[in-house]
């Protein structure tokens, strides 16, 4: 599931309550419970980006392969770690490009580079 792009309930940040939302998947599934690490997908650009921001931009060639509709921020700082049975659609995924972004920049938020 490494770099699928797919729609899971996200929760807010005070825990109240969810919002079905795209989601990238940062692993394959781990464990019995099959659980995956997922980063939040927003349709909103935020003015001040930062480093761990990551636009996926409707106007590049390898945009439609992500299944989403409008360019979008991935924000790898939201994570979550959730099971493969609350996933409630696959939109599309990640071109190779993108994912070597991704690992860059994870490197780069968790001091591994």
């Amino acid at each position: 599931m490494m770099g699928k792009v797919v729609l899971v309930p996200f929760p807010f940040d005070d825990l109240s309550t969810t919002k079905v939302r795209p989601a990238v998947c940062l692993t394959d599934p781990i464990g019995t419970h099959r659980h995956v690490i997922m980063a939040f997908v927003s349709s909103r650009t935020p003015a001040d980006l930062l480093e761990t921001d990551l636009i996926l931009n409707s106007g590049q060639a390898d945009f439609t392969m992500t299944g989403l509709r409008v360019t979008s921020t991935l924000r790898l700082h939201r994570l979550m770690t959730v099971t493969t049975a609350l996933v409630r659609r696959e939109l599309g995924e990640l071109s190779p490009r993108m994912q070597d972004e991704v690992v860059n920049r994870l490197r780069g938020l968790f001091g591994l580079a």
